[in-house]
C-alpha cells in the first residue's frame, strides 16, 4: 500500500540527491529510508533513481512520477490541516518533556502552546527523539547535547542549578560552594541510557571539577532526594521546589553543571499553528527559569 511516508521518501530523495541527506529531511535513519525506497519501487513496479557514487539520480519515470508526488504531499498537508480545523477543541499538540524539566518550566511550555488539546507525554530524552521522528510528538523539550538525526531544534537553555546537600556536612544554608567542596558524598545522576551525550558531559565535567566523590546511579529525583536525605548522596538540581527536611541549598560557584534543554520537533509533522510564534513562546518560557 502507498503511504504518505513513500512519498516523502521520493521526494527527499529528488531534492537532496543524496541518502543520508535525504534522510534527515524526512527524519529517520538512512537504512529505512532505502527500505522504504524500494517498497516504492516494488509498488510503482519501475525503478525511480540511478545510484551513484555517493548521490542518486532520477530516471526517466522518476522524474516523470516527482510532479504527483508533491501535488499528493500538498493535498495531504491540507486534508491534515483541514481536519484541525473541524476540531471544536482546536488541534490536538502532543509535547514530550524530559524528566530533567522542573514542573513549573514543564508548565510554562505547556501554556505557551496555542488554545486546543495538549498531551504531555514524560519520558527520558532517549525515549522522546524517536516518538519525534515517528510522528508520535510534535514537540519535545529534551537534553543538550543529543543526536538529533534530521529534527530541528531551537536554541539551547542553560537552567543554573544547585546542591542539596545534608546539613550534616554543610549546616549553613544558601552558602555557595564549589564542586570540589562537594566530595565527602557520591553525587546523584540518572541512567547513562537515558541521554548518553548528556549524561557522558556531566560526568566529564564532575571528573575535571570534582575528582574525588564518585556518583550514584539513581532511577529518578525521589530516588535522589530519598538517598540525600538519608545522608548518603548529593542532588544537583534546577528545580528550585525541591526540598527535604535534613537537606540544605547551595548554588554551585560557577555553575559548571547546567542543565541544558532543547526544544525539539520534526519540521515536517509539526502542525502550521505552532510556527514560528508559538515556537518563540515557547523559547521564552524555557529561558525563564522560575
Amino acid at each position: 500500500m502507498l503511504t504518505e511516508r513513500h512519498l516523502q521518501i521520493f521526494v527527499a530523495l529528488a531534492d537532496e540527491q543524496h541518502f543520508g541527506d535525504a534522510a534527515r529531511v524526512v527524519g529517520i535513519t538512512q537504512p529505512p529510508l532505502s527500505q522504504g525506497l524500494r517498497r516504492l519501487e516494488a509498488l510503482v513496479g519501475a525503478k525511480l533513481f540511478e545510484r551513484g557514487p555517493g548521490r542518486v539520480e532520477l530516471t526517466a519515470v522518476g522524474a516523470a512520477l516527482l510532479p504527483y508526488a508533491r501535488r499528493a504531499l500538498g493535498s495531504l498537508d491540507e486534508f491534515h490541516h483541514a481536519a484541525g480545523a473541524q476540531d471544536p477543541e482546536g488541534p490536538e499538540v502532543r509535547l514530550g518533556l524530559t524528566p530533567e524539566v522542573p514542573p513549573a518550566i514543564g508548565a510554562a511550555v505547556a501554556a505557551a502552546l496555542p488554545s486546543g488539546r495538549v498531551t504531555v507525554v514524560t519520558a527520558p530524552t532517549s525515549q522522546l527523539l524517536p516518538q519525534l521522528t515517528s510522528a508520535r510528538l510534535h514537540l519535545a523539550v529534551v537534553l543538550h547535547p543529543a543526536v538529533l538525526d534530521g529534527l530541528q531544534a531551537g536554541p539551547v537553555t542553560l537552567l543554573p542549578t544547585d546542591a542539596l546537600v545534608p546539613t550534616a556536612l554543610h549546616p549553613d544554608d544558601g552558602v555557595p560552594l564549589k564542586l570540589r567542596d562537594l566530595d565527602a558524598l557520591p553525587i546523584a545522576v540518572r541512567p547513562r541510557a537515558e541521554a548518553p551525550a548528556a549524561r557522558d558531559l556531566v560526568l566529564d565535567t564532575l571528573d575535571l571539577h570534582r575528582p574525588a566523590g564518585g556518583t550514584v546511579v539513581v532511577t529518578d529525583e525521589r530516588a535522589a532526594l530519598a538517598m540525600a536525605a538519608a545522608g548518603q548522596a548529593i542532588v544537583v538540581t534546577p528545580d528550585r521546589s525541591l526540598h527535604a527536611a535534613g537537606l540544605g541549598r547551595h548554588p554551585i560557584v560557577d555553575d559548571p553543571l547546567p542543565v541544558r534543554l532543547r526544544l525539539v520537533w520534526p519540521s515536517a509533522r509539526t502542525p502550521s499553528a505552532l510556527l514560528p510564534d508559538a515556537l518563540a513562546r515557547i523559547a521564552d518560557a524555557l529561558a525563564v527559569a522560575p
